[in-house]
């Protein structure tokens, strides 16, 4: 007679959770734990930038959704998001003040919640995989990976061109992991950061110390981020750059008079002149006319050039026709000037969206943005004796797309030009430092990052800061910069890897949910929560 018994060959054996990560956690603990794990986000960020925090917040975060009901999730969610926006952006109520930080802050926290329902759904549809090793201990923690990166795709993209600024991979620039950044890309080393997270999760739920092999998926992906040099691009010869910080009245609101700005960066600008330089670079806004329409600041532009003996790469907010645009111009007097015009102007900062409606809502506070940038349409980068210079104006920096287009189309160096002076005393020019250090990285590209006010930077191939200037004082030199030509991974792949990881995230939970219904012959909309 052949048993019914099930064999120790033939049945696997399975994983059993300690009894805390088989009953969840409460939601009102939940809540706390997501709220710490938020403000702990915070802290891996510029200025503290305690690195290794992110992976503890992740982590924390991770627990909160397990057996979790869609609700609760949204709620566990957004206690995370308020806590870790509300502290990240501070920055944003010196500009406008508090109503405009409590809007942002509060949306990212409702989308950062809202995100959070996939997660839950995903550890609830696949806790009868507890039975498969491979599936558990794998698939689970990259299903999960991939569904935060979307949260992150979406949010950095919606609203109103989004705001992909707190980004997981972007925690990681004084650490020893962001080499990565070069073969994945910045959503990438978010992916694999996560997956290692969510893969110590479920090691825990596995029986944690009692199956210390189930640590392996974990440690292949730590170690990967550890030992993965960055790619390597190839030596295209030096640049020679002169930057300026002109300290000048830059601010929105700052007290001033037409002409202030451009002439606190002319007087920055003369320890310079008749030094040998390439290229002569300036912040963002640091002319304040239209030199495209004004004759007499384009005769002061040629010449400063002409004096500098090289060309001026300046901006100003500039007219052609109806629209006005933020726009970089390569200045030699000897012709019409090459432009670049910022691709993603601010919402609420550099334009307003839907204008009609937010004046019935804040008329005051809207009427106090008069500015309407028009986005651009032309390439992010100017050629300067054969070498194109890749660009990124102000918060353009933390969209891949302007990042990518320039390094495809050729660019051996990066200059991004900004304003801070709206930000003065807090962490904004630092967190915004992050992003072009992980550029540099990213791309295999030095990269110039020049500021009204401060800090300015010049950062190697390597993400190594090689020179440099401190906040609220007018500063100027000339660097020798290298350059590179080649394209990282990150690069080539770019967009299609991030389809791949959303493409994959999302036909995951759907195979995951269909497994689910099926296995439940009968509704049940929150089998097991533990938030009652």
């Amino acid at each position: 007679m052949l048993s019914t018994a099930p064999s120790q060959t033939d049945t696997p054996t399975p994983l059993v959770a300690p009894a805390a990560a088989r009953r969840g956690v409460p939601l009102w603990a939940a809540i706390l734990l997501a709220a710490i794990a938020g403000g702990l986000l915070d802290l891996s960020f510029p200025a503290v930038g305690w690195w290794p925090l992110a992976f503890v917040s992740i982590i924390l975060a991770l627990c909160t959704m397990i057996r979790r009901s869609s609700g609760g999730a949204f709620l566990v969610g957004a206690a995370f998001g308020a806590a870790f926006y509300f502290i990240h952006l501070v920055w944003v109520g010196t500009y406008l003040g508090p109503v405009p930080w409590v809007a942002l802050a509060g949306l990212e926290a409702v989308l950062f919640g809202v995100g959070a329902i996939p997660l839950a759904l995903a550890y609830r549809w696949t806790d009868r995989a507890r039975g498969h090793v491979i599936l558990w201990l794998v698939g689970v923690p990259l299903l999960v990976a991939g569904l935060w990166s979307v949260r992150e795709l979406v949010m950095g993209s919606w609203p109103y061109s989004g705001f992909p600024w707190a980004r997981i991979g972007m925690t990681q620039a004084n650490g020893p992991l962001p080499e990565a950044a070069s073969w994945v890309g910045v959503t990438g080393l978010s992916f694999l950061i996560v997956a290692a997270c969510a893969s110590l999760v479920q090691w825990w739920r596995a029986g944690g110390l009692r199956r210390m092999a189930g640590l392996l998926p974990a440690a292949v992906i730590v170690t990967a981020l550890l030992v993965v040099p960055q790619f390597p691009t190839g030596d295209a010869g030096r640049l020679d750059i002169g930057w300026v910080q002109g300290n000048g009245p830059s601010g929105y609101f700052d007290d001033r008079t037409p002409g202030d700005v451009l002439a606190a960066q002319t007087t920055a600008t003369a320890p310079l002149l008749g030094e040998d330089m390439d290229l002569l670079v300036w912040p963002e806004g640091a002319v304040d006319s239209d030199p495209l329409t004004d004759p007499a600041t384009a005769r002061r532009l040629t010449d400063l050039a002409a004096q500098a003996g090289a060309p001026l790469l300046a901006n100003a907010a500039t007219a052609r026709g109806s629209d006005v645009f933020n726009t970089s111009m390569l200045w030699d007097g000897q012709g019409t000037p090459q432009l670049h015009d910022k691709v993603n102007p601010v919402p609420f900062g550099e334009y307003v969206p839907d204008r009609w409606f937010y004046e019935r809502i804040v008329p005051d506070l809207i009427g106090l943005i008069q500015r309407e940038y028009t986005p651009g349409q032309n390439p992010p980068f100017v050629t300067v004796d054969g070498v194109k210079v890749g660009l990124a104006i102000c918060f353009d920096v933390i969209y891949d797309s302007v990042i990518w287009d320039g390094a495809r189309q050729g660019a051996q160096v990066y200059v991004f030009q900004t304003n801070n002076a709206d930000f003065r005393g807090t962490d904004e020019n630092l967190q915004q430092l992050t992003f072009a250090r992980m550029r540099a990285i990213e791309t295999g590209r030095a990269v110039v990052n020049v500021s009204t006010v401060g800090t300015s930077q010049v950062i190697a191939p390597d993400g190594q800061i090689i020179d440099g200037a401190g906040v609220d004082k007018a500063a100027a030199a000339i660097t020798r910069v290298p350059l590179r030509e080649g394209l990282t991974p990150a690069v080539v792949l770019g967009g299609a890897l991030t389809a791949l990881i959303a493409l994959g995230a999302i036909t995951g939970l759907t195979i995951a949910g269909i497994g689910h219904r099926r296995h439940h012959h009968r509704p049940q909309t929150a089998r097991g929560a533990t938030d009652a």
